[in-house]
């Protein structure tokens, strides 16, 4: 026999429709239905009340034809695992690369993204965090549209080619990150808040916030536990990334997240390997990654902003928007000593104090720090990529500070070899009311920014989405095989001296001037030349040799270096 179960606390009536009848449910315990079939492994869906209309199922675990179709019967067990003697890849010490499984390969599924995998092992890096792969409408997405929080999506090798991902990913000795979305569902397809209350009545950027706190919203909560155990459990996956955890109002004694943690330390005890959870948050608050003992939620890691922030308008000179209270080199010093810029201090973009100080015993691979990624290229007008405005001396610059800072680094998908191609906002709904109201969302967002309606790439074209995959052909060219030929030199000199992958923020000192600055990391210097111009810097200590430079003409006489313009070195005491 086969059980089929469902929550819809508020119903009066569910029946399940399986292709040869439709079966009367029984309302149990908490609004749990439930009927037992002959042995059934096809496709079903539910009728709520009298409505004959068919609905896939919430927790659906395959969705062969899409978000608005019914639900196919997943067997978990039957995938043959290969990654028995796989015992994790903890987040301290690693270097992560952020990729999108749609654009990652001309291809665009899991299956093309393992032949990439050789690729990113001699890169160096240790896990893959793919952007979110759960089932959303269209073929096309970024994929923070999602509405099963249960499927992998069909275009991208539905479930069993996720796991063909991640088993292949363990036999190379690469951990997976996936990016999860449990802020808001989707613009369509989202048949879950049909079923039970899952929406509250407050809002997000992108729709109706998720009832954390409400009536009902135990089995909300359980919904997202149980989806959240799911990922890390049947898919193997190593962690997960929680997108915009700022967006989930709780004002319940136990936030979300802390439950969240706690279940999936239980888990990890359970597996015997180290999983991890990563959020991504505005919020510039240390409680999200501090211990539980200690009052926090327990996460591993958050995002942080404020390093990218301030970074990039160094690199780029940007000011405007948020960028407006970065861009400083005393900037740049107090975040790779504080990790954090804004720790109770005045944001003029907010227009208001923001964040709180980070504890200096805080470990620094707390903190995920990156260049680049999907946000801070997607989320520009035309999708640009820092290749297409900096120069290759900045960019191996900016690569060197962020790799020898106390974070954990992030590289987006391209990066290494300084990618041409942008990574542009794509969408592809196939509703034509929606389609077009995202169309004019987007360009009327960068209207207030002087941008021209024709300027801005239509997300519903198709061209848009095309343009934004990466070309490994470049990888042929002399000029980007000798950007991939530095990264690769500068992960592997960060992962042979220990000081440099320190995590200790307060072991950071940082000394800078008009446009250069100089971190120590124990026995290492670490200078930058950010200006246009060489410049003649004195080292707090007496420099034996030089371990990278990012340029030709870098030279040391014992406690000074000189700096060709826009380069950086690495030095040992």
């Amino acid at each position: 026999m086969s059980e089929f179960t469902v929550w819809a606390p508020e119903a009066k009536r569910v029946r399940l429709r399986l292709p040869d009848a439709d079966h009367e449910m029984h309302a149990g315990r908490g609004g749990w239905w439930r009927v037992e079939v002959p042995d059934a492994d096809g496709d079903y869906a539910f009728l709520l009340n009298d409505d004959d209309q068919a609905l896939p199922d919430p927790r659906s675990q395959w969705q062969p034809f899409g978000v608005h179709g019914v639900s196919r019967v997943y067997d978990h067990s039957a995938f043959a695992w290969t990654d028995g003697a796989w015992t994790g890849r903890q987040l301290p010490g690693s270097i992560l690369y952020e990729l999108h499984v749609g654009t990652f390969t001309p291809e665009g599924t899991f299956d093309a993204a393992i032949d990439k995998l050789d690729h990113l092992v001699d890169l160096g890096v240790d896990m893959i965090e793919l952007l979110p792969v759960n089932a959303f409408n269209g073929e096309h997405n970024w994929g923070y549209d999602g509405v099963c929080w249960f499927a992998p999506h069909e275009p991208y090798g539905g479930p069993d080619g996720l796991k063909r991902l991640v088993d292949a990913a363990h036999a190379k000795g690469l951990g997976v990150i996936l990016d999860v979305v449990y802020n808001h569902f989707g613009p369509s397809g989202a048949y879950a808040p049909r079923f039970a209350p899952y929406l509250s009545d407050r809002t997000t950027p992108w729709g109706q916030a998720v009832n954390l706190d409400g009536p009902h919203s135990d089995g909300v909560r359980r919904f997202i536990l149980d989806s959240v155990l799911m990922w890390l459990r049947d898919y193997h996956v190593d962690g997960l990334r929680l997108d915009a955890v700022h967006a989930m109002p709780d004002t319940r004694a136990v936030h979300l997240l802390e439950e969240i943690a706690v279940e999936v330390e239980s888990l990890s005890v359970h597996l015997g390997r180290p999983l991890s959870l990563i959020a991504e948050s505005d919020l510039n608050d240390p409680r999200l990654i501090s211990p539980r003992e200690a009052g926090g939620y327990g996460l591993q890691a958050q995002w942080n902003d404020d390093a990218h922030h301030a970074l990039h308008t160094l690199l780029t000179g940007e000011r405007q928007g948020y960028y407006g209270d970065f861009g400083t080199m005393e900037c740049l010093a107090e975040v790779l000593t504080g990790a954090f810029f804004h720790t109770g201090t005045w944001s003029s973009f907010r227009n208001r104090q923001h964040g709180r100080p980070v504890d200096p015993r805080t470990p620094g691979h707390r903190f995920v720090a990156y260049l680049q990624n999907h946000d801070q290229i997607g989320n520009r007008a035309v999708g640009d990529r820092l290749a297409a405005s900096l120069s290759p001396g900045l960019l191996r610059v900016g690569a060197v500070l962020l790799m020898a800072s106390p974070f954990t680094p992030m590289i987006f998908m391209g990066e290494e070899w300084a990618a041409s191609t942008p990574w542009q906002y794509f969408t592809s709904h196939p509703e034509p009311e929606l389609a077009a109201a995202v169309v004019l969302g987007r360009r009327q967002e960068f209207a207030t920014h002087g941008w021209s309606a024709e300027a801005v790439p239509d997300p519903q074209d198709r061209q848009t989405f095309v343009r934004s995959r990466l070309d490994w052909a470049e990888l042929d060219k002399p000029e980007h095989r000798t950007m991939y030929e530095f990264y690769r030199r500068l992960i592997a000199l960060r992962k042979s001296r220990p000081e440099l992958s320190d995590p200790h923020l307060f072991a950071v000192e940082v000394r800078h001037g008009d446009r250069f600055l100089v971190m120590r990391r124990g026995g290492c210097l670490v200078a930058a030349n950010l200006a246009d111009k060489p410049q003649r810097v004195t080292l707090p200590g007496v420099a034996r040799r030089v371990l990278l430079a990012t340029g030709e003409g870098v030279t040391v006489t014992r406690d000074r270096i000189e700096l060709p313009a826009e380069t950086a070195a690495i030095v040992a005491l």
